[in-house]
Parts: C-alpha cells; structure tokens; sequence
C-alpha cells in the first residue's frame, strides 16, 4: 500500500450490506460516545490529540478536530481498533476497483495504474489533478524517482445491468442470518476452492427445491442420520423422528402416538414441482391483490377479488377475537401482511401496517446482529485468551 489517499476516509464514505459486522459495531460505539461525551466537553479537543496519532490523522485526510469531524474521526479510530484483530475473519469483495486518492468507484474511462506499486490506480480525474502537482507530491510522495502511470481502459463493464431472471423466493436468503444458520447447519464452507464449489451447489439445489429437507434429521433413538425417504416421523411431536432400523425394531410402539412414513425425495419432487409452482403463482397473486386492495377507491372495482380483501381490512378493524385469540380471518390477513412486508422496498407504501412489520423485523434483525456481534467479540477475547496462555 501507498498511503496516498487524498479522500477523508469517514463512516459515510464505507460501503456496506445490511447486516454486516461494522455498522451495527458503529452504532454500538456512536451509542458509547454519547454517553461518555457528558464532562468532557471542555477537554474533548486534547483528548482527542492524546488518543489519535499523528500518522492516524494523516491516513484519515482529517486536520480539523472540532466539532462532528472530531466525532466521526474518533468513531473511525475505535472501530479500527475493534476491526483490526478480527480482520482476517473477515471476507471483502471488491465489486469494481476503486480509485487510490478519492475512493471512488471507477466503471468507465480509463483507469491508471502505476508499473512498479501494484495497488496503486486513479481515475482520469485524480490523474489530471496529479499531473498539475509538483514534483514532490506526485507519486509515490516523498520519493525522489517518481513512477510513470499509464491508462488501461474499463471495459468489462457491461452497458445493460437489467437483470431479466425470473425472481426466486427463498426463506434461506430474507436476512444474512437464515443463511448462515443454513450453511451452519449443514457445515457448509467457503474456506477452500473445493468445499466453496460443493457448497454453492447445495445452496443452489435449496434455492430450487423449497420443500426438500434443509437440515439433516437425526433419528430420537439411535442418533444417527436420516436418509430421505428412510425414516418415520411423529405427526404430533415437534422434531421426533425414527429410522427404518428402530422402526422396524419396535414398530413404533415405543412412542405414544402415530408415525408416518417420509416421503423418498423422487416421490417428493413428482408431488410437490407442480403444486409448488402452482402456490408461487396463486401467492403471487394474492400479493398484487393486497397492495391493489390498499389503494382502491372504487365501490365498484372489477378488479377480482378485491372485493373479498376490503373485507379483510374492514374485519381486521372491527374484529375483537383477533389472530391472537384464534381468528381464523385474521391469521390468514396477517399471513398475507407479513409475506408483503419482508419483501416490500416501498418507502410510502399503503399497505396496512407494513410500516409497522417493517420496523419490527429491522429491530429482530439488529437484536439477532448484535447477539451475532457479542458472540464474535466472545470467540476473539477467548482467542487471545489461548494466545497469551500458550505464549506465557
């Protein structure tokens, strides 16, 4: 690395996919500072300067330490801190190459790169504004020979980034946690070419078969694993299961209720490939109808059914049983609110309550990021725990 980005490295300047491990450790320490900042208003300036080296604030393009630069410059150095250890755990993609001095992304023109720094590219704009510096301060800076650039041309970019694939729905990919409990589940990993390759097959293969077995099934009384198609199942039990061995052993009579045979996954596919197409289809549907329903004003809509959903507006508001008291009519309109919530991007959208189910699932999702992120910061204090065990 160079060191010569000429850009303020900031927490608005980072990119960023929801749930990812730093912004949620932002917020944790934003959250930390305002509680710490009470008494030490007057003395914030120096203990700034005591905290943050110079060489910190040089890599920052920071020089003003007042006001909301002070805040984001030492939110950016303790984050640093709480990254740093577990840096090699984590996985980053770079999507596009980014500029050295701006951090921009660069998708079109020319990029330069430098002959001798291999990390070393600017984009045509940073170029010029190299071209016009003195001597000194081109790169590499505070090197007596300077090195050349030259420009290589974007062009893998492609012009049209529609994408016309049909859209698959999936509960293994609504949040970055059903993902990871699948690939935890079923020890999928990422960590060699070989097992990346086998695990992105079978997460393919659940992203095309919903209804096949996610999770390997233990049988209750042996405690090995279950076959499809090999084993007995507990139609009133949550999770019990038996094998053809133990079943054919007892003959289930070592369970007080009734056992149905699984279904082999090739009699699984001939069922369930046309009804699950069938359901997407009529789910999809009643979908568009929701949020058609929501908006319409007409007494006399032609729309099908829209009608019938009205209704269910109108019975949701009057109903006194509601889904929590057993209410059949209410059961299903909340079933149908929350499928339009998790998958809504609508801003202002007139759902019923969709605003309210969206806030509710973005406040699951930070409680189950922040037992993720305590979990982590667990695991890196037990390692270095060992560390400093084995070296003393």
């Amino acid at each position: 690395q160079t060191g010569e980005c000429r850009a303020k490295v900031t927490a608005a300047r980072l990119p960023y996919f929801d749930g990812d491990y730093w912004p949620g450790a932002a917020e944790d320490l934003i959250y930390q500072m305002s509680q710490e900042e009470d008494g030490r208003k007057g003395n914030k300036k120096g203990m700034l300067k005591k905290t943050i080296t110079k060489r910190a604030l040089k890599a920052s393009g920071q020089t003003d330490l007042s006001g909301n630069a002070s805040k984001d410059l030492l939110l950016m150095h303790k984050l640093g801190e709480t990254i740093h250890p577990m840096k090699e755990d984590f996985i980053m993609v770079h999507l596009q190459p980014s500029c050295t001095h701006c951090c921009m992304l660069m998708v079109s023109g020319n990029r330069w790169v430098c002959s001798q720094c291999k990390h070393f590219q600017i984009c045509d704009k940073c170029y010029e504004a190299e071209q016009r510096r003195e001597d000194r301060e081109r790169h590499p800076v505070n090197f007596k020979d300077k090195h050349a650039l030259y420009p290589v041309e974007i062009t893998d970019i492609p012009a049209d980034t529609r994408d016309t694939d049909e859209i698959l729905e999936s509960e293994f990919f609504d949040t970055r946690q059903a993902f990871l409990s699948l690939c935890q589940g079923n020890h999928y990993q990422y960590d060699t070419l070989r097992r990346a390759k086998h695990s992105s097959m079978m997460v393919l293969y659940h992203l095309h078969n919903p209804t096949a077995p996610a999770f390997v099934t233990t049988c209750n009384a042996c405690h090995l694993d279950i076959e499809t198609g090999q084993g007995w199942r507990c139609e009133v039990c949550p999770d019990y299961d038996v094998c053809n061995n133990c079943y054919n052993r007892d003959g289930g009579v070592n369970h007080p209720h009734k056992l149905t045979n699984h279904p082999s996954l090739a009699d699984q596919n001939a069922q369930n490939k046309e009804a699950r197409q069938l359901r997407v289809l009529q789910l999809r549907k009643m979908l568009d109808l929701l949020v058609h329903a929501s908006q319409c004003r007409s007494a006399n809509c032609q729309y099908p059914n829209c009608r019938k959903v009205k209704g269910l507006f109108r019975h949701g508001i009057q109903c006194k049983v509601r889904a929590s008291g057993g209410c059949v009519l209410c059961k299903k309109m909340w079933y149908l609110l929350q499928l339009h919530a998790r998958a809504c991007k609508e801003t202002e959208c007139h759902v019923p309550r969709c605003r309210d189910l969206k806030e509710h699932l973005r406040r699951l999702q930070q409680q189950s990021d922040s037992r993720r992120r305590a979990a982590v910061m667990e695991m890196m204090r037990q390692r270095a725990a060992e560390v400093a065990g084995s070296s003393g």
